[in-house]
């Protein structure tokens, strides 16, 4: 009999302090249904800049840091900003270390966050990137939830029961669990 429990990696595509971005991976830990475990990206800031010369060679403990939660992951769920309409250079420089390695066919899904209908551009550059690396995206859990600033509470939670509940949805969906 196969665990129906599934494990979830979160990352969120901002470095800001703050960040609603960083608040909708925060949330979706929470609210997550029973059988999803949750595990939050850390290290972002700290991770290695690509280099293909340093991929056959000797990687970066921040790589392989990356590569080893997305192994263990059965979906990601991402949450990024856009910058300059586009995806910002870091998180791209975090999917370009996923060339071949962490998400090939891995199911993976996305939450648009930004409050005025924005971010179109970094997340259509998000799919275009996900198509490369040979992810699978799962269409129901690639949506957009906005969020603003004054429903985020100072621990970084996001209150509004129904974004919350979008939220959750998301992640069910993510995963299978709801069709």
């Amino acid at each position: 009999m196969t665990n129906p429990r599934k494990t979830v990696l979160l990352i969120s595509g901002s470095l800001r302090s703050g960040s609603v971005n960083s608040a909708v991976v925060q949330t979706a830990a929470a609210v997550a249904p029973a059988l999803i475990d949750c595990v939050a990206y850390q290290g972002f800031e700290d991770l290695f800049h690509f280099n293909p010369d340093v991929e056959q060679s000797n990687l970066p403990e921040s790589v392989i840091h990356l590569r080893e939660q997305l192994a263990q992951a059965d979906a990601v769920l991402f949450c990024t900003p856009e910058y300059a309409g586009s995806l910002p250079g870091s998180f791209k420089n975090l999917l370009d270390w996923c060339v071949g390695a962490g998400l090939y066919e891995k199911p993976v899904g996305y939450i648009n966050a930004s409050a005025m209908g924005g971010a179109q551009g970094a997340h259509q550059t998000l799919r275009t990137v996900l198509g490369y690396v040979n992810a699978t995206l799962i269409e129901n859990a690639c949506v957009s939830v906005p969020v603003r600033r004054d429903i985020i509470d100072s621990n970084g939670m996001i209150t509004d029961d129904a974004t919350r509940a979008a939220i959750a949805k998301t992640m069910a969906n993510l995963v299978g669990l709801e069709r």
